[in-house]
Protein backbone atom coordinates (compact mmCIF):
# COMPACT_ATOMS: atom_id res chain seq x y z
CA UNK A 1 0.00 0.00 0.00
CA UNK A 2 1.42 3.35 -1.05
CA UNK A 3 1.04 6.30 1.26
CA UNK A 4 2.24 9.87 1.31
CA UNK A 5 2.40 12.05 4.38
CA UNK A 6 1.00 15.56 4.26
CA UNK A 7 1.47 18.07 7.04
CA UNK A 8 -1.19 20.79 7.18
CA UNK A 9 -0.21 23.61 9.50
CA UNK A 10 -3.56 24.87 10.71
CA UNK A 11 -3.13 28.15 12.51
CA UNK A 12 -5.86 27.35 15.04
CA UNK A 13 -3.80 24.39 16.27
CA UNK A 14 -0.33 25.80 15.70
CA UNK A 15 2.42 25.39 13.12
CA UNK A 16 4.94 22.60 12.94
CA UNK A 17 8.60 23.20 13.68
CA UNK A 18 9.67 20.49 11.25
CA UNK A 19 12.05 21.31 8.44
CA UNK A 20 10.73 23.48 5.58
CA UNK A 21 11.33 20.61 3.18
CA UNK A 22 8.69 18.50 4.94
CA UNK A 23 6.16 21.28 4.40
CA UNK A 24 6.77 21.77 0.69
CA UNK A 25 3.49 21.88 -1.16
CA UNK A 26 2.90 21.90 -4.88
CA UNK A 27 0.16 23.88 -6.54
CA UNK A 28 0.34 23.80 -10.35
CA UNK A 29 -0.94 27.34 -10.96
CA UNK A 30 0.97 29.23 -8.28
CA UNK A 31 4.71 29.08 -7.70
CA UNK A 32 5.25 28.94 -3.95
CA UNK A 33 8.37 28.66 -1.88
CA UNK A 34 8.47 26.16 1.00
CA UNK A 35 6.28 27.32 3.86
CA UNK A 36 8.44 28.63 6.67
CA UNK A 37 7.24 27.18 9.99
CA UNK A 38 7.65 28.97 13.26
CA UNK A 39 10.25 27.36 15.57
CA UNK A 40 8.37 28.57 18.64
CA UNK A 41 5.44 26.18 18.32
CA UNK A 42 5.48 22.65 19.68
CA UNK A 43 5.21 19.85 17.11
CA UNK A 44 2.63 18.12 19.29
CA UNK A 45 0.11 20.77 18.20
CA UNK A 46 0.41 19.72 14.58
CA UNK A 47 -2.43 18.11 12.72
CA UNK A 48 -1.00 15.12 10.88
CA UNK A 49 -3.00 13.82 7.95
CA UNK A 50 -2.04 10.63 6.25
CA UNK A 51 -3.50 10.51 2.77
CA UNK A 52 -3.80 6.90 1.70
CA UNK A 53 -4.13 5.47 -1.76
CA UNK A 54 -7.48 5.00 -3.45
CA UNK A 55 -7.75 1.35 -2.36
CA UNK A 56 -7.69 2.22 1.34
CA UNK A 57 -10.19 3.80 3.66
CA UNK A 58 -10.49 7.59 3.80
CA UNK A 59 -8.50 9.58 6.38
CA UNK A 60 -10.45 10.57 9.52
CA UNK A 61 -10.52 14.26 8.58
CA UNK A 62 -12.63 13.40 5.54
CA UNK A 63 -15.42 12.23 7.84
CA UNK A 64 -15.71 15.56 9.66
CA UNK A 65 -18.87 17.63 9.06
CA UNK A 66 -18.59 20.30 6.40
CA UNK A 67 -19.13 23.12 8.93
CA UNK A 68 -16.25 21.82 11.02
CA UNK A 69 -13.96 21.65 8.00
CA UNK A 70 -14.98 25.20 7.08
CA UNK A 71 -13.99 26.44 10.53
CA UNK A 72 -10.63 24.68 10.28
CA UNK A 73 -9.74 26.01 6.85
CA UNK A 74 -11.02 29.54 7.44
CA UNK A 75 -8.27 29.95 10.04
CA UNK A 76 -5.54 29.17 7.53
CA UNK A 77 -3.69 31.92 5.66
CA UNK A 78 -4.86 32.42 2.10
CA UNK A 79 -1.72 30.88 0.61
CA UNK A 80 -2.23 27.62 2.50
CA UNK A 81 -5.90 27.49 1.48
CA UNK A 82 -4.78 27.74 -2.15
CA UNK A 83 -2.29 24.93 -1.60
CA UNK A 84 -4.84 22.68 0.14
CA UNK A 85 -7.17 22.89 -2.86
CA UNK A 86 -4.73 20.71 -4.79
CA UNK A 87 -4.45 18.01 -2.09
CA UNK A 88 -7.56 16.03 -3.05
CA UNK A 89 -10.85 16.25 -4.90
CA UNK A 90 -12.74 16.54 -1.63
CA UNK A 91 -10.63 19.49 -0.47
CA UNK A 92 -10.93 21.14 -3.88
CA UNK A 93 -14.72 20.79 -3.87
CA UNK A 94 -14.94 22.02 -0.29
CA UNK A 95 -12.66 25.03 -0.77
CA UNK A 96 -14.27 26.17 -4.02
CA UNK A 97 -17.86 25.84 -2.85
CA UNK A 98 -20.00 29.04 -2.80
CA UNK A 99 -20.59 28.67 0.94
CA UNK A 100 -16.85 28.59 1.70
CA UNK A 101 -16.08 31.49 -0.66
CA UNK A 102 -18.77 33.52 1.08
CA UNK A 103 -17.18 32.65 4.42
CA UNK A 104 -13.79 33.82 3.11
CA UNK A 105 -15.32 37.12 2.01
CA UNK A 106 -16.40 37.94 5.57
CA UNK A 107 -13.56 36.45 7.61
CA UNK A 108 -10.33 36.33 5.60
CA UNK A 109 -8.17 39.27 4.58
CA UNK A 110 -6.76 39.27 1.03
CA UNK A 111 -3.10 38.59 0.36
CA UNK A 112 -1.68 42.05 -0.38
CA UNK A 113 1.09 41.77 -2.99
CA UNK A 114 3.30 44.14 -4.98
CA UNK A 115 2.82 43.08 -8.61
CA UNK A 116 5.21 44.06 -11.40
CA UNK A 117 4.26 45.31 -14.84
CA UNK A 118 6.48 44.38 -17.78
CA UNK A 119 8.04 47.38 -19.57
CA UNK A 120 6.33 48.76 -22.66
CA UNK A 121 8.59 46.80 -25.03
CA UNK A 122 8.27 43.52 -23.09
CA UNK A 123 4.87 41.85 -23.38
CA UNK A 124 4.28 38.21 -22.47
CA UNK A 125 3.86 36.02 -25.55
CA UNK A 126 2.34 32.54 -25.67
CA UNK A 127 3.41 31.05 -28.95
CA UNK A 128 6.27 31.13 -31.39
CA UNK A 129 5.26 32.05 -34.91
CA UNK A 130 6.06 29.80 -37.87
CA UNK A 131 8.67 32.22 -39.21
CA UNK A 132 10.74 32.09 -36.02
CA UNK A 133 13.55 29.61 -35.59
CA UNK A 134 13.39 27.16 -32.69
CA UNK A 135 15.07 28.43 -29.55
CA UNK A 136 16.96 26.10 -27.25
CA UNK A 137 16.11 28.51 -24.41
CA UNK A 138 12.38 29.20 -24.81
CA UNK A 139 10.95 32.21 -22.98
CA UNK A 140 9.41 31.58 -19.56
CA UNK A 141 5.72 30.83 -19.30
CA UNK A 142 3.47 33.89 -19.19
CA UNK A 143 3.10 34.89 -15.57
CA UNK A 144 2.61 37.68 -13.08
CA UNK A 145 5.49 38.31 -10.69
CA UNK A 146 4.48 39.65 -7.28
CA UNK A 147 6.23 40.26 -3.96
CA UNK A 148 4.70 39.24 -0.64
CA UNK A 149 5.87 41.82 1.95
CA UNK A 150 4.78 39.68 4.91
CA UNK A 151 6.39 36.49 3.62
CA UNK A 152 9.35 38.46 2.22
CA UNK A 153 9.42 36.42 -0.99
CA UNK A 154 8.54 36.60 -4.67
CA UNK A 155 5.57 34.64 -6.06
CA UNK A 156 4.74 33.78 -9.64
CA UNK A 157 1.15 33.44 -10.88
CA UNK A 158 0.68 31.35 -14.00
CA UNK A 159 -1.30 33.11 -16.76
CA UNK A 160 -1.24 30.49 -19.51
CA UNK A 161 -4.99 29.99 -19.11
CA UNK A 162 -5.56 33.28 -20.98
CA UNK A 163 -6.25 32.63 -24.71
CA UNK A 164 -4.21 35.54 -26.06
CA UNK A 165 -1.09 35.79 -28.19
CA UNK A 166 0.38 38.37 -25.84
CA UNK A 167 -0.76 40.37 -22.86
CA UNK A 168 0.41 42.98 -20.39
CA UNK A 169 -0.91 43.35 -16.79
CA UNK A 170 -1.75 46.97 -16.00
CA UNK A 171 -3.71 47.25 -12.75
CA UNK A 172 -5.80 45.44 -10.14
CA UNK A 173 -8.76 46.03 -7.87
CA UNK A 174 -10.45 43.85 -5.24
CA UNK A 175 -8.75 40.66 -6.41
CA UNK A 176 -9.34 41.33 -10.11
CA UNK A 177 -6.32 41.59 -12.41
CA UNK A 178 -6.65 43.74 -15.55
CA UNK A 179 -4.55 43.09 -18.66
CA UNK A 180 -4.30 44.23 -22.26
CA UNK A 181 -4.62 41.08 -24.36
CA UNK A 182 -3.72 40.79 -28.04
CA UNK A 183 -5.92 38.48 -30.08
CA UNK A 184 -4.49 35.21 -31.37
CA UNK A 185 -6.43 35.63 -34.60
CA UNK A 186 -4.29 36.53 -37.66
CA UNK A 187 -7.17 38.67 -38.99
CA UNK A 188 -7.15 40.92 -35.93
CA UNK A 189 -4.31 42.86 -34.37
CA UNK A 190 -6.46 44.78 -31.88
CA UNK A 191 -6.10 44.54 -28.13
CA UNK A 192 -8.82 43.90 -25.59
CA UNK A 193 -8.98 44.77 -21.93
CA UNK A 194 -9.32 41.55 -19.92
CA UNK A 195 -10.25 41.06 -16.27
CA UNK A 196 -9.23 37.81 -14.59
CA UNK A 197 -8.49 36.11 -11.28
CA UNK A 198 -5.25 34.09 -11.57
CA UNK A 199 -6.10 32.17 -8.38
CA UNK A 200 -9.27 30.70 -9.87
CA UNK A 201 -8.07 30.86 -13.51
CA UNK A 202 -11.27 32.60 -14.58
CA UNK A 203 -11.47 35.60 -16.92
CA UNK A 204 -13.76 37.88 -18.89
CA UNK A 205 -13.09 40.06 -21.94
CA UNK A 206 -14.46 43.60 -21.71
CA UNK A 207 -16.08 45.30 -24.74
CA UNK A 208 -13.68 45.97 -27.62
CA UNK A 209 -11.53 49.11 -27.71
CA UNK A 210 -9.35 50.66 -30.40
CA UNK A 211 -5.60 49.98 -30.36
CA UNK A 212 -4.78 53.62 -29.52
CA UNK A 213 -6.31 53.23 -26.07
CA UNK A 214 -3.96 50.39 -25.15
CA UNK A 215 -0.92 52.40 -26.32
CA UNK A 216 -1.69 55.72 -24.66
CA UNK A 217 -4.33 55.09 -22.00
CA UNK A 218 -3.93 54.78 -18.23
CA UNK A 219 -6.21 52.08 -16.80
CA UNK A 220 -7.94 52.55 -13.44
CA UNK A 221 -10.30 50.14 -11.72
CA UNK A 222 -12.48 50.35 -8.65
CA UNK A 223 -15.30 48.72 -6.75
CA UNK A 224 -18.47 47.69 -8.52
CA UNK A 225 -16.60 46.48 -11.61
CA UNK A 226 -15.84 50.05 -12.69
CA UNK A 227 -13.03 50.56 -15.20
CA UNK A 228 -11.63 53.76 -16.72
CA UNK A 229 -9.12 54.36 -19.50
CA UNK A 230 -7.70 57.89 -19.46
CA UNK A 231 -5.77 59.78 -22.14
CA UNK A 232 -4.89 63.44 -22.54
CA UNK A 233 -7.99 64.18 -24.63
CA UNK A 234 -10.66 61.74 -23.49
CA UNK A 235 -11.73 59.18 -20.89
CA UNK A 236 -13.57 55.89 -21.37
CA UNK A 237 -15.76 54.60 -18.54
CA UNK A 238 -17.18 51.09 -18.16
CA UNK A 239 -19.41 49.97 -15.30
CA UNK A 240 -19.96 46.22 -15.39
CA UNK A 241 -22.02 46.41 -12.22
CA UNK A 242 -24.61 48.64 -13.87
CA UNK A 243 -27.14 46.72 -15.94
CA UNK A 244 -27.85 49.53 -18.40
CA UNK A 245 -24.20 50.20 -19.11
CA UNK A 246 -22.73 46.74 -19.00
CA UNK A 247 -22.45 46.32 -22.78
CA UNK A 248 -20.52 49.42 -23.81
CA UNK A 249 -18.06 52.14 -22.84
CA UNK A 250 -19.04 55.75 -22.22
CA UNK A 251 -16.71 58.35 -23.70
CA UNK A 252 -16.06 61.77 -22.16
CA UNK A 253 -13.79 64.63 -23.15
CA UNK A 254 -11.20 65.40 -20.49
CA UNK A 255 -11.15 69.25 -20.59
CA UNK A 256 -7.77 69.21 -18.80
CA UNK A 257 -4.93 71.70 -19.42
CA UNK A 258 -2.39 68.90 -19.98
CA UNK A 259 -1.99 65.14 -19.81
CA UNK A 260 -3.26 63.76 -16.47
CA UNK A 261 -0.34 62.35 -14.47
CA UNK A 262 -0.71 59.42 -12.07
CA UNK A 263 -4.53 59.45 -12.00
CA UNK A 264 -6.13 57.64 -9.07
CA UNK A 265 -9.68 56.63 -8.17
CA UNK A 266 -10.90 57.27 -4.61
CA UNK A 267 -14.52 56.32 -4.05
CA UNK A 268 -16.57 58.04 -6.75
CA UNK A 269 -13.95 60.68 -7.55
CA UNK A 270 -10.95 60.87 -9.86
CA UNK A 271 -7.78 62.75 -8.94
CA UNK A 272 -4.83 63.62 -11.16
CA UNK A 273 -1.90 66.02 -11.37
CA UNK A 274 -1.55 68.36 -14.36
CA UNK A 275 1.33 70.59 -15.38
CA UNK A 276 -0.04 74.12 -15.90
CA UNK A 277 3.38 75.76 -16.10
CA UNK A 278 5.48 76.94 -19.02
CA UNK A 279 7.67 74.86 -21.38
CA UNK A 280 10.74 75.71 -19.31
CA UNK A 281 9.30 75.39 -15.80
CA UNK A 282 6.75 72.90 -14.48
CA UNK A 283 3.92 73.99 -12.23
CA UNK A 284 1.86 71.10 -10.88
CA UNK A 285 -1.73 71.39 -9.71
CA UNK A 286 -4.27 68.88 -8.40
CA UNK A 287 -7.45 68.28 -10.39
CA UNK A 288 -10.53 66.24 -9.52
CA UNK A 289 -13.90 65.20 -10.94
CA UNK A 290 -16.84 63.00 -9.98
CA UNK A 291 -17.57 59.80 -11.86
CA UNK A 292 -20.67 60.24 -14.01
CA UNK A 293 -23.83 58.20 -13.78
CA UNK A 294 -24.83 56.10 -16.77
CA UNK A 295 -27.93 58.24 -17.29
CA UNK A 296 -25.89 61.41 -17.79
CA UNK A 297 -26.19 63.48 -20.96
CA UNK A 298 -22.89 65.23 -20.38
CA UNK A 299 -20.02 64.73 -22.81
CA UNK A 300 -17.38 66.05 -20.40
CA UNK A 301 -16.17 64.81 -17.03
CA UNK A 302 -16.06 68.32 -15.58
CA UNK A 303 -12.56 68.38 -14.11
CA UNK A 304 -11.85 71.23 -11.68
CA UNK A 305 -8.75 72.40 -9.84
CA UNK A 306 -8.60 71.42 -6.18
CA UNK A 307 -6.73 74.02 -4.14
CA UNK A 308 -6.81 75.85 -0.84
CA UNK A 309 -5.06 79.09 0.09
CA UNK A 310 -3.66 77.50 3.26
CA UNK A 311 -1.80 74.89 1.19
CA UNK A 312 0.81 77.47 0.26
CA UNK A 313 3.62 76.10 -1.91
CA UNK A 314 2.96 72.41 -1.25
CA UNK A 315 3.11 71.64 -5.00
CA UNK A 316 6.37 73.56 -5.46
CA UNK A 317 8.55 71.68 -2.98
CA UNK A 318 8.44 68.35 -4.85
CA UNK A 319 10.20 67.47 -8.09
CA UNK A 320 8.22 65.20 -10.47
CA UNK A 321 5.34 64.66 -8.00
CA UNK A 322 3.10 61.63 -8.44
CA UNK A 323 -0.16 60.57 -6.77
CA UNK A 324 -0.75 57.28 -4.97
CA UNK A 325 -4.05 56.20 -3.44
CA UNK A 326 -3.71 56.16 0.35
CA UNK A 327 -5.59 54.45 3.16
CA UNK A 328 -9.28 55.26 3.31
CA UNK A 329 -10.16 58.76 2.15
CA UNK A 330 -6.56 59.90 1.82
CA UNK A 331 -4.19 60.39 -1.10
CA UNK A 332 -0.40 60.46 -1.14
CA UNK A 333 1.77 62.80 -3.22
CA UNK A 334 5.30 61.50 -3.71
CA UNK A 335 8.33 63.21 -5.22
CA UNK A 336 11.87 64.44 -4.74
CA UNK A 337 12.19 67.06 -1.99
CA UNK A 338 13.78 70.15 -3.55
CA UNK A 339 16.60 71.83 -1.67
CA UNK A 340 15.45 75.24 -2.98
CA UNK A 341 12.91 76.83 -5.33
CA UNK A 342 15.46 77.43 -8.09
CA UNK A 343 14.86 75.97 -11.55
CA UNK A 344 17.54 73.27 -11.34
CA UNK A 345 17.43 72.62 -7.61
CA UNK A 346 18.81 69.27 -6.47
CA UNK A 347 16.77 66.97 -4.27
CA UNK A 348 17.75 65.99 -0.75
CA UNK A 349 15.49 62.93 -0.42
CA UNK A 350 12.14 61.46 -1.51
CA UNK A 351 9.16 62.78 0.43
CA UNK A 352 5.65 61.39 0.89
CA UNK A 353 2.94 63.93 1.66
CA UNK A 354 -0.58 62.87 2.66
CA UNK A 355 -3.81 64.76 1.95
CA UNK A 356 -6.90 64.03 4.07
CA UNK A 357 -9.86 64.50 1.73
CA UNK A 358 -12.21 65.01 4.69
CA UNK A 359 -10.31 67.93 6.23
CA UNK A 360 -8.19 68.97 3.19
CA UNK A 361 -5.11 69.10 5.39
CA UNK A 362 -1.63 67.93 4.35
CA UNK A 363 0.87 66.19 6.57
CA UNK A 364 4.14 64.32 6.06
CA UNK A 365 3.60 60.57 5.74
CA UNK A 366 7.20 59.47 5.23
CA UNK A 367 10.71 60.44 4.18
CA UNK A 368 13.23 58.11 2.55
CA UNK A 369 16.34 57.56 4.74
CA UNK A 370 19.42 59.29 3.37
CA UNK A 371 21.48 56.10 3.03
CA UNK A 372 18.69 54.61 0.90
CA UNK A 373 18.21 57.79 -1.13
CA UNK A 374 21.88 57.79 -2.18
CA UNK A 375 21.07 54.88 -4.51
CA UNK A 376 18.43 57.02 -6.25
CA UNK A 377 20.41 60.25 -6.29
CA UNK A 378 22.20 59.61 -9.58
CA UNK A 379 19.04 58.60 -11.47
CA UNK A 380 17.35 61.19 -13.65
CA UNK A 381 13.96 59.71 -12.77
CA UNK A 382 12.37 57.03 -10.64
CA UNK A 383 9.11 55.11 -10.76
CA UNK A 384 6.53 55.07 -7.97
CA UNK A 385 3.69 52.59 -7.51
CA UNK A 386 1.58 51.25 -4.69
CA UNK A 387 -1.61 51.85 -2.77
CA UNK A 388 -2.82 52.20 0.79
CA UNK A 389 0.06 51.92 3.23
CA UNK A 390 2.62 50.55 0.73
CA UNK A 391 4.61 52.54 -1.84
CA UNK A 392 7.40 51.08 -3.97
CA UNK A 393 10.27 52.93 -5.68
CA UNK A 394 12.55 51.87 -8.53
CA UNK A 395 15.24 53.55 -10.61
CA UNK A 396 17.71 52.60 -13.32
CA UNK A 397 20.86 50.79 -12.26
CA UNK A 398 19.71 50.44 -8.64
CA UNK A 399 19.00 46.71 -9.06
CA UNK A 400 16.45 46.49 -6.26
CA UNK A 401 13.23 48.09 -5.06
CA UNK A 402 12.76 50.40 -2.09
CA UNK A 403 9.57 49.86 -0.09
CA UNK A 404 7.76 52.24 2.25
CA UNK A 405 5.35 50.18 4.32
CA UNK A 406 3.44 51.90 7.13
CA UNK A 407 1.17 48.94 7.92
CA UNK A 408 1.07 47.89 11.59
CA UNK A 409 2.86 44.63 10.73
CA UNK A 410 5.72 46.46 9.01
CA UNK A 411 6.12 49.10 11.70
CA UNK A 412 6.43 46.33 14.30
CA UNK A 413 9.30 44.76 12.36
CA UNK A 414 12.90 45.62 13.10
CA UNK A 415 13.38 47.35 9.74
CA UNK A 416 10.63 49.89 10.41
CA UNK A 417 8.76 51.58 7.57
CA UNK A 418 11.58 51.49 4.99
CA UNK A 419 13.36 48.46 3.55
CA UNK A 420 14.88 47.03 0.38
CA UNK A 421 13.27 44.35 -1.79
CA UNK A 422 15.87 42.09 -3.37
CA UNK A 423 15.60 39.45 -6.08
CA UNK A 424 13.17 41.15 -8.46
CA UNK A 425 12.92 39.37 -11.85
CA UNK A 426 15.00 41.15 -14.47
CA UNK A 427 13.17 43.22 -17.05
CA UNK A 428 16.20 45.07 -18.44
CA UNK A 429 16.91 48.55 -17.13
CA UNK A 430 15.67 47.94 -13.58
CA UNK A 431 13.04 50.67 -13.85
CA UNK A 432 10.17 48.65 -12.43
CA UNK A 433 6.52 49.61 -12.72
CA UNK A 434 3.70 47.94 -10.87
CA UNK A 435 0.57 48.00 -8.76
CA UNK A 436 -0.94 46.47 -5.63
CA UNK A 437 -2.63 43.11 -6.21
CA UNK A 438 -4.92 42.03 -3.35
CA UNK A 439 -5.23 38.32 -4.14
CA UNK A 440 -8.65 36.86 -3.28
CA UNK A 441 -10.25 33.50 -3.95
CA UNK A 442 -13.78 34.92 -4.04
CA UNK A 443 -13.19 37.56 -6.74
CA UNK A 444 -15.28 36.52 -9.74
CA UNK A 445 -14.61 38.37 -13.04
Amino acid sequence: MRTRNLFLSFSIFGVSNRSPESLLFFYPHLSLSPLRPSPAVQPSRLIFIQIISMESQSPPIYRLPQDTLHMIFINLPLRQIIVCRSVSKLFHTLLTSPSFLDLIHHHLSPLSLLALRPPHHHHHRHHRTHTQKPNSNPPPSPSLHAFDPLGNEWLRFDLTFLPFKSFSPVTSSLGHLYLWGESDSPESCSKSLVVCNPLTRSFRVLPQLGSAWSKHGSVLSGSGDRVLVLTELATLYFNGGCGSGSKSWLKFSSNLPSKPRSPILVGDSLYALCDVGSPWRSLWKLFTCKLPGFQTNSSSLGWSRLERSEWGDVFDILKRPRLVKGVGNKILMVGGLKSSFSLNAVCSTILLLRLDLDTFEWDEAGRMPLDMYKCFQESSKFKVFGSGDKVCFSAKRVGKLALWDSSPQAVAMAEGEWRWIEGAPGFGDGLFRGFIFDARLNAMP
